[in-house]
């Protein structure tokens, strides 16, 4: 799964949602979202590549296993922020660059998912 770079297609996904995250939280401060609902997806959204990465270098089976649970759970909790930001009308779900984040975000927690299963099944 690691392209010529030597990161994986994961590291690279997660990576680019972290920018996207780091954007949309610039975003919502110009937008005078209150600061701890910005900075709940600012952590969450970005904390699932720092998981990812570490993960890289686990120690061992179970260490890559717990890194990549962390980062499911930071990524699901990432959707859940983002899906509150819409109920609560700071972010508007017809918007592309929206549903292009939330796609994101479902596509790497299926990738988390399906890399944990794996993982643990080949034990």
């Amino acid at each position: 799964m690691s392209d010529s770079g030597g990161r994986s297609v994961l590291e690279d996904k997660a990576f680019a949602f972290a920018v996207r995250i780091v954007r949309l939280h610039r975003f919502l401060l110009q937008k005078h979202t209150p600061h701890a609902l910005a900075s709940q997806i600012l952590r969450s959204g970005t904390s699932i590549g720092a998981n990812v990465t570490e993960a890289q270098d686990a120690q061992s089976r179970n260490d890559f296993i717990a890194k990549l649970s962390i980062a499911l759970k930071e990524a699901r909790e990432s959707l859940y922020w983002i899906r509150l930001l819409i109920q609560t009308d700071y972010l508007n779900d017809n918007e592309t660059t929206v549903t292009t984040l939330m796609d994101e975000n479902e596509q790497l927690i299926k990738l988390l998912v399906s890399i944990l299963k794996t993982t643990k099944e080949t034990k």
